[in-house]
């Protein structure tokens, strides 16, 4: 559960009557964040997360303060919360991150106004084993810096890299709108594939050609992720980008797209495939999914990554789901590392826009 104690000089605290909000047989909850969405934040929306130990996610829920004098959240109603003793570590759940993501904490850059900005900051653990990495003398580090925002449904939070982190770009590289055919590969020639920003559109898919989705694949996306990985076939999909690829393609992690026909409407999944993604057998190669809340009919599904060695920040959909990756290729290393937009479906998929940056190492002071 979490707790409110209110001070009026920061120093001497007193614990609220109420707890502010608890969930039954989620373990312990770690490094909670609360704040409001909105300036005049007297009409915001509000958000509540938490880290939760056992599952080693930063998940959070969206709501309303309710009466100050109750000091009490009250999330809204569809709002899942972070799960009960069902539903602890769903990937279902409302999360900042889908992948290898934790301890998350934010702030605020020129307080409460319309300037303002809500800056994230995460922790991202190893995937190797305690011995290596003990071996190394150094482990984890800190996600790119993120701004985040309420999204325009109001149900639920959008994140994208800081703007500052564009200031390292360099020779970019711009690549017409053209369709990647059904089975292909195509490389994104001249950038420097173990440190790279890209962004890219695909456009006006053949929607009516979209498989069915199955009721019980809705239960868990990272475990659908898992079962129909980018070497699985469908019909749109999966198609996306192969980053810390080899030349001959053998070595690789896979971010992609499948789309579904749900019903009346499409159902988009996002995955971040780490099978591939070296060829030593003793890493972690979990991989990670979640739904986007995106309408292809309508809008163009987006996917943005940040590669930089062993890591891979993906951001789907302007940022509305967000995979972190920990990666450790064997050969696609360095000036080894190749970029490729990949399409593995039966269907053909229109690229709109694809531009790619190499990235310049950061002036730390």
């Amino acid at each position: 559960m979490a707790l409110l104690y209110r001070s009026s000089d920061f120093v001497n605290w007193v614990k609220a009557e109420k707890p502010f909000f608890s969930s039954e047989n989620t373990g312990m909850w770690e490094c909670p964040d609360f704040f409001p969405t909105d300036f005049p934040y007297e009409d915001s929306k509000f958000v509540l997360k938490v880290s939760l130990d056992d599952c080693k996610r930063d998940y959070y829920a969206i709501g309303s303060y309710g009466d100050p004098e109750d000091d009490v959240f009250i999330p809204d109603e569809g709002s899942v919360g972070f799960g009960d003793e069902n539903t602890v570590c769903s990937s279902r759940l409302l999360m900042f991150d889908y992948g290898k993501y934790y301890a998350s904490k934010s702030f605020l850059i020129a307080g409460y106004t319309p300037e303002s900005r809500r800056i994230l900051f995460g922790w991202v653990n190893e995937s190797t084993d305690a011995s290596i990495y003990t071996g190394a003398g150094w482990a984890g580090l800190q996600a790119i810096p993120r701004q985040v925002w309420l999204g325009a449904s109001r149900k639920q939070l959008v994140q994208l890299p800081v703007e500052e982190i564009k200031q390292l770009r360099e020779n970019q590289v711009s690549l017409p709108s053209a369709v990647l055919q059904a089975g292909s590969v195509a490389e994104v020639p001249g950038v420097m594939g173990s440190q790279a920003d890209v962004e890219l559109e695909f456009g006006d898919p053949m929607l009516e050609k979209a498989e069915e989705l199955k009721p019980e694949w809705t239960a868990d996306p990272q475990e659908l992720c898992s079962q129909m990985g980018a070497s699985v076939r469908g019909c749109l999909g999966p198609f996306g980008l192969l980053v810390l690829a080899s030349q001959d393609i053998q070595e690789f992690t896979a971010v992609f797209f499948r789309i579904f026909k749900n019903v009346d409407k499409y159902k988009v999944l996002m995955c971040s495939d780490q099978t591939r993604s070296s060829s030593n057998l003793d890493y972690d190669k979990t991989t990670y999914g979640a739904f986007l809340d995106a309408d292809p009919l309508v809008e163009k599904l987006s996917l943005r990554c940040l590669i930089d060695h062993s890591i891979v920040e993906s951001f789907g959909g302007g940022g509305k789901v967000c995979i972190t990756s920990r990666v450790y290729p064997s050969t696609a290393i360095d000036t080894e590392a190749h970029l490729y937009a990949f399409n593995n479906g039966t269907v053909d998929i229109g690229i709109s826009s694809l531009n790619a940056w190499s990235m310049k190492k950061a002036n730390i002071n």
